[in-house]
């Protein structure tokens, strides 16, 4: 069976865990891929509501993680315009 390559970006934290989870299991972030993949397209039912569930699991974890490092209060609906940050910060150079 031939291969094809894909590329996907992640944080770079994301990849490290990724790396170290792939280890453990004794496999590559490629097969981890393959298996994730392959498991949301299983005509299994029960196996795909839990690959679904493990996917929502990941991401809520995530979504947390990347939550955390902002402060209290933080909304993005509050943040600069692009434009206006990039006028102030060519203002000043």
């Amino acid at each position: 069976m031939s291969t094809k390559n894909i590329t996907v970006s992640v944080p770079e934290d994301l990849y490290r865990e990724v790396r170290i989870r792939a280890a453990e299991l004794d496999t590559s972030v490629s097969g981890l891929v393959v298996d994730l993949l392959t498991s949301m397209l299983h005509d299994d039912p029960e196996e795909r509501q839990r690959a679904d569930q493990a996917l929502r699991e990941l991401l809520d974890e995530r979504l947390e993680a990347a939550a955390a490092k902002f402060p209290p209060g933080f909304s993005a609906a509050d943040r600069i315009p692009r434009d206006e940050l990039y006028d102030e910060r060519f203002r000043r150079h």
